[in-house]
């Protein structure tokens, strides 16, 4: 079974680099080689990963912490109205092309509130998740394993970033979720 994963560095140099091997020979795994980045971004870009993508029957995707980035001291990066429509043209887009869709909540950082504050990204995850719900869209919650040990599975370097341990529960929680939507579908 064709499966596609998108998403921002969490995805490509976080679970995306595990998820594969993990899934094994039974799926097919297209991801991009790009960072799908904010989600203005990855909106653009569904056109250019179109052809790639065709024939994946669940796509497991995730953005939000270049969203909910505050790197410039005078707000996010996507205020809350703008990301709830970027959210939902995605979400929109993905569902009318693919058989199902998982979305993957936004994950905490490191002792860096300047930028994403954990309190932040859990007002988006709050704001988006209910909405991605009532289009049918299967939330994987990767923010609450994470917030367990922050220390353990965020590294302290960059703040953002998933440690080994982090990448190996994301990873995982993300191929446990698709093997199971996967069974639902055959």
């Amino acid at each position: 079974m064709k499966v596609s994963l998108l998403g921002d560095s969490i995805r490509m140099i976080g679970y995306g680099t595990k998820v594969p091997e993990l899934l094994g020979s039974d799926f097919e795994v297209f991801q991009p080689a790009d960072n799908c980045r904010f989600s203005k971004y990855t909106l653009r870009v569904l056109a250019n990963f179109r052809a790639d993508m065709e024939g994946s029957r669940i796509v497991h995707w995730n953005n939000g912490l270049w969203d909910i980035c505050n790197c410039t001291g005078d707000g996010f990066f996507t205020p809350e109205d703008e990301y709830v429509t970027n959210m939902t043209r995605i979400a929109d887009i993905l569902l009318s092309r693919h058989e199902k869709v998982i979305f993957a909540t936004t994950t905490p950082t490191n002792k860096h509130p300047e930028f994403n504050g954990n309190h932040n990204i859990e007002r988006y995850n709050a704001l988006i998740v209910p909405i991605l719900e009532k289009k049918g869209i299967i939330i994987n919650d990767l923010y609450t394993p994470m917030s367990k040990d922050i220390d353990e599975y965020i590294r302290s370097d960059d703040h953002i970033h998933l440690t080994e341990a982090g990448i190996e529960v994301c990873a995982m929680q993300v191929a446990d979720i698709i093997r199971k939507v996967a069974g639902e579908l055959r």
